[in-house]
């Protein structure tokens, strides 16, 4: 028996992939909607399904047989791989199965370009509309694993494969995923957690190409207290021309997955704290849902102080 898991970001045709992949390989594909519909009502009233469907922290309340409801879904999910083979799609599969030795654990991306023309095309929307459609979703799929499974969503070490749906159609990508499959049957090995010792750390901080000293500080300061970052992983647009161009964008300086909060330095001359501070009230009037918190230069020295960490450069002279 096999199991292969599928996580996508929302439209780069990771659910089609999934779907093709099952029918090809003559398995059942498990969904959210599957669950969700054919599992959960044997503990959920009315009100619970629709809590469930609306918010991953109804996932943690325990359910009327006396278990959590996340519980109950990983239970029934090991039992059914247990039987029979498999094609999960999100669910934290990833995450469940790290640890089983016959399973293939795949993540779908696809470019930023790609996923708003699918979107604009899909539900007849403009471009900032599907950003931010996209922009919500991503966050929901990484809210949900990170609440029920403590892990990453992003983290590339979950997965055996990343594929990019931009250059491939889905009976390719789908191929690619068997080809996987059949050579890990001759070899099979569990994706285990691995925990990031302090070394792995500091050179991971030596491999990022930090615009300014004090964001490497910074880094360093949340690493001291095992707070997972990214640094720059978005950048959200702000301003269009006529043709629909982006001309202003803003992309802030870490993202905390934990707090789904971004952070944004200010350690510069007061004129591009100034610059910064309208970038971010702008980004709040455009995204209301996004989380972001201004670090200010006195801010900042104090961290810096309180742990003993002596910056390289001052970087109060420095431009953008």
């Amino acid at each position: 028996m096999f199991l292969i898991t599928i996580s996508r970001q929302t439209s780069s045709l990771g659910d089609q992939i999934a779907q093709e992949l099952a029918d090809k390989l003559g398995v059942q594909l498990i969904t959210r909607d599957y669950v969700i519909e054919k599992w959960l009502p044997e503990i959920a009233d009315d009100h619970a399904l629709h809590m469930l469907k609306e918010t991953s922290k109804y996932y943690l309340k325990t359910a009327n047989n006396g278990i959590t409801y996340k519980d109950y879904i990983v239970k029934r999910l090991k039992e059914k791989v247990e039987k029979e083979s498999l094609v999960i799609l999100g669910l934290g599969s990833q995450v469940i199965f790290q640890d089983y030795a016959h399973a293939v654990h795949i993540k779908v991306i696809s470019s930023n370009m790609y996923r708003i023309k699918r979107v604009m095309d899909k539900y007849n929307i403009n471009r900032e509309q599907a950003l931010r459609s996209l922009d919500l979703s991503d966050r929901k799929h990484r809210r949900y694993v990170y609440r029920l499974f403590n892990q990453d969503w992003e983290d590339i070490s979950l997965y055996h494969l990343s594929l990019n749906s931009d250059g491939l159609n889905i009976t390719e990508a789908v191929n690619s995923i068997i080809h996987l499959l059949e050579m890990k049957k001759e070899n099979p090995m569990p994706l285990s957690e691995t925990k990031c010792s302090k070394n792995q750390k500091t050179n991971m901080r030596e491999n990022i190409d930090f615009v300014h000293e004090s964001e490497k500080d910074f880094s360093e300061i949340l690493d001291m207290h095992n707070i997972k970052w990214e640094y720059e992983p978005s950048e959200f647009p702000l301003e269009y021309d006529a043709e629909g161009n982006v001309i202003l964008g803003f992309r802030p300086d870490f993202y905390l997955p934990e707090f789904e909060t971004y952070i944004e330095l200010t350690t510069m001359k007061q004129k591009y704290v100034t610059e910064k501070n309208k970038k971010v009230k702008l980004l709040k009037e455009l995204y209301p849902d996004i989380s972001i918190n201004v670090v200010y230069k006195k801010d900042y020295k104090k961290l810096l102080e309180r742990f003993g960490i002596n910056s390289i450069n001052d970087q109060g002279d420095q431009d953008e």
